[in-house]
């Protein structure tokens, strides 16, 4: 599991270098300086989803994370980043946007 934390994480910053878009990829991480996910994205803090109303998502994700794989699925939990001065960042999954591509 950890492993596959991290992979998420490098894929994340690895979309953070692309050009800008319009909206984001299902599944993509992003940080926020705020207490809180902007719409279309939830906290990356391990929550339980529901697949029949997340079926792109649980398609990307799998229960790598969590959930029974059968009607549940989880979030990834990453561990909060903090800036210098100690104020906190928020770590959000794309709940909506676009699929991946393959290539």
């Amino acid at each position: 599991m950890k492993a596959r934390s991290y992979a998420v994480a490098a894929m994340a910053l690895a979309m953070s270098c692309a050009p800008a878009r319009s909206e984001p990829y299902l599944g993509e991480i992003q940080t926020f300086a705020s207490n809180f996910c902007p719409r279309g994205y939830l906290a990356a803090n391990g929550q339980i989803l529901p697949i029949a109303q997340n079926t792109a998502l649980f398609s990307l994700l799998g229960n790598a994370y969590g959930g029974n794989g059968v009607s549940t699925f989880a979030l990834p939990t990453l561990k909060p980043i903090f800036t210098t001065t100690g104020a906190p960042l928020q770590q959000c999954i794309a709940i909506t946007g676009l699929y991946p591509p393959r290539d």
